[in-house]
Parts: structure tokens; C-alpha cells; sequence
């Protein structure tokens, strides 16, 4: 005898209920559930869910040498800075400042290295700096079929 299939805990599922509202951004999606919330509905039976994804790289800026190795030369200095004040608790005395500066300065070395070499790797391939984002073409919000027709009625009027 077979067992139904049970959704596994922490796998994706496909969102089910009915289309209560359709809406261009996110931020119109979440006010709409706002006011949902803000009188008094179970929004625990809402899902918003972004259709039509499109993956945005927004370009920020042309990538240099000077821009890589001095970013990866601030970038070791903090993390130089951090480990030298942790380093510096244990020591007593007026040596205090010693493994800060020594760990200051291997931090910018490790830095620059680790900025060089990935650029060094592209050859040219990639000379900007970008960052992805996960965009929708449209978000709707999803309800439960038994509380469908009173969500629409609510959001009908938030449109007024």
C-alpha cells in the first residue's frame, strides 16, 4: 500500500490560493498586505509571490588596478584592525600597540594579494563591478479560496 506524497519540510513548494490582487512593485504588494494587517485580517493566509523573474545586474563602475588593490588594501586593514585589538587584549603592558600595527600591516599585504589575484585571473574579461538582484515583473498576493472574496473586498477599498 502506497502512502500520498507529503511535501518535504524545507523543499519549495509551488504557492497555492487565489489572486486577490496583482501589483507592479513590491512595496505595493506589501502595502496592500499592510492593510490587510491593519484591519484586522488573518494575514497569515497571504502569500505574495513575485511572477516573471528577471535577474537584474545593475553595473556600478569601471574596475581599475587602483581600484582593486586599493580595496583590497582598506578591506586587510580592517580586518587587520580587528584581529590586532583582539590580539592586543592579551598583551600587558605598553606593547599594546605592537601586534595592532603588526596585524594592520600583514592584513593589507593578505589584501592585496587576495584582490590581485581574482582580477589578475579574469583577464580583462570583467573590468566593472556589478550586483545581481532577483526582480519580478509583477507580485501578486495570494489568498486562501475561503477568505479570497473578503480580502478582495478590503483591498477594493484601499484602490478608492
Amino acid at each position: 500500500m502506497t502512502q500520498p506524497m507529503r511535501p518535504t519540510p524545507g523543499l519549495p513548494t509551488k504557492p497555492t490560493g487565489w489572486p486577490v490582487g496583482s501589483y507592479d512593485t513590491y512595496e505595493r504588494a506589501q502595502r496592500a498586505v499592510d492593510h490587510l494587517a491593519d484591519n484586522e485580517f488573518h494575514v497569515e493566509k497571504l502569500t505574495i509571490v513575485g511572477v516573471d523573474l528577471m535577474q537584474v545586474e545593475r553595473v556600478l563602475g569601471r574596475l581599475t588596478w587602483s581600484k582593486v588593490l586599493g580595496g583590497g588594501l582598506v578591506s586587510g586593514a580592517w580586518f587587520g584592525l580587528f584581529v590586532g585589538l583582539i590580539i592586543s587584549i592579551f598583551v600587558t603592558g605598553q606593547d599594546f600597540w605592537i601586534p595592532i600595527v603588526f596585524c594592520v600591516v600583514a592584513g593589507m599585504v593578505f589584501g592585496v594579494i587576495s584582490g590581485a589575484i581574482p582580477y589578475a585571473a579574469t583577464r580583462g574579461q570583467r573590468d566593472f563591478s556589478s550586483t545581481m538582484q532577483l526582480v519580478a515583473g509583477r507580485y501578486d498576493v495570494l489568498c486562501d479560496p475561503g477568505s479570497a472574496e473578503q480580502a478582495r473586498d478590503m483591498l477594493a477599498k484601499l484602490a478608492i
